[in-house]
């Protein structure tokens, strides 16, 4: 009986000690290609493509887009990935030199993706047989259609080459970012990640329709419906938010990251046009925007103009919520100031009720164009990103010739 007990105890002691040589190993992974995956619900794969650099830095591919990623930190056979700007980052674990294997975390929202990722392989999703149709062009989709609450209309831009599908969906709110697929036979298949959102659609196509569904990480599934229309149009961006009847200009005042009070009414504003910009540092939308305005803000320092951005975080406490905001404003190089509107939810009827002259909040990004005397000349909602492109390029140039039409009066 002892010798029994003396060889379990061995074994025992055999066991913990090769796991702790394999906890204290260092895993020699593969600098190079690898394929990951997030799973979402239906027991359905959401792939990306992702380069681990000889400088254990890490690039992100989605489409025409690329994401530089310096933040990783390898420990022994642990790895963990924080990507620019957003909070959202990846825990995991090597199982050997070319498996990974933990998940995707987003702590304020409590949100936990299983993810997994191989070493050497380079197509985002398998081309398994001969494309049947083709859906380069415009498409005219609605989202949610049987829900009164969910229910919104979208524009489906994409262009086909072979089997690999890139493009990206508007909506009224702003756009899907940089999608990227395939098309096999009749079934497509298209995916995003930027670190902050996780997007798979997966669709069956015949010539002029498309029905699928969409998945946002694995908390979010509805179904899509699209037919062709290369002269479907959304409502005008400018037209959704407004100033309620009552109101004769926006009004506000929140802390900025370091504990002052900002106001309309300060100095910096006065006899000014103002660009308020209502955003959050989680909104990739808003990123793509903030971008863009960070680019215009330093080739336009003339005293006539002053941006300024209200952030609706979702992080849980105040301190996490500036702490997200300097990091953006590290990240990104904003100059101009970025105020804290709101923390705890991102929710838009919140939102609302810190600007109650508007008819709503209607979407992150929103933006407030303010002239010289103080009125509000136009409200424009959402954002055409860069993956939209000619849209975007439309965008940009209208904004400007706008700002200096207000700058001139």
């Amino acid at each position: 009986m002892k010798r029994i007990i003396t060889l379990i105890l061995f074994t025992l002691l055999i066991i913990s000690s090769c796991k702790k040589d394999q906890a204290n190993k260092k895993i020699n992974f593969k600098n190079g290609p690898w394929r990951a995956t997030l799973e979402v619900q239906d027991n359905k794969k959401l792939p990306f493509l992702m380069e681990f650099m000889e400088d254990q830095t890490l690039k992100i591919f989605n489409a025409e887009e690329t994401i530089n990623t310096d933040e990783v930190v390898i420990n022994k056979d642990s790895i963990t990935i924080k990507f620019p700007v957003f909070e959202g980052y990846i825990a995991a674990k090597f199982v050997d030199s070319i498996t990974i294997s933990g998940s995707f975390i987003k702590e304020s929202l409590d949100r936990i993706v299983p993810f997994e990722a191989k070493y050497g392989v380079q197509d985002r999703f398998d081309i398994q047989s001969k494309e049947k149709y083709n859906i380069t062009g415009n498409w005219e989709a609605v989202f949610s259609e049987d829900s009164k609450e969910d229910r919104y209309i979208a524009k489906g831009i994409f262009k086909q080459n072979g089997n690999i599908v890139t493009g990206t969906f508007r909506t009224t709110t702003g756009d899907y970012r940089y999608l990227e697929g395939v098309m096999n036979d009749n079934e497509l298949q298209l995916s995003a990640f930027d670190g902050a959102h996780a997007f798979l659609f997966t669709a069956q196509v015949t010539d002029s329709t498309l029905n699928g569904s969409f998945y946002s990480g694995n908390h979010w599934k509805e179904p899509f419906i699209a037919k062709r229309n290369e002269n479907f149009k959304l409502p005008s961006e400018d037209s959704l938010t407004f100033l309620k009847e009552g109101y004769d200009n926006l009004a506000f005042s929140f802390p900025d990251t370091n504990g002052n009070q900002i106001s309309l009414q300060d100095e910096q504003f006065k006899n000014k046009v103002v660009i308020v910009q209502i955003m959050g540092t989680w909104c990739p939308n808003c990123m793509d925007e903030t971008k863009y305005y960070v680019d215009f803000y330093n080739r336009n320092t003339s005293e006539d103009v002053q941006l300024v951005a209200l952030a609706f975080e979702y992080a849980k406490t105040e301190e996490k919520a500036f702490k997200s905001i300097k990091r953006l404003k590290e990240k990104l190089s904003v100059e101009y100031p970025i105020l804290l509107a709101q923390y705890g939810t991102s929710d838009k009827q919140k939102a609302q009720e810190k600007l109650p002259m508007l008819n709503h909040v209607l979407s992150y990004p929103t933006t407030i164009f303010i002239d010289k005397k103080g009125k509000v000349r136009k409200i424009h909602t959402g954002f055409n990103g860069p993956a939209t492109g000619q849209k975007y390029i439309d965008f940009k140039k209208e904004f400007e010739e706008f700002v200096d039409q207000l700058s001139k009066e």
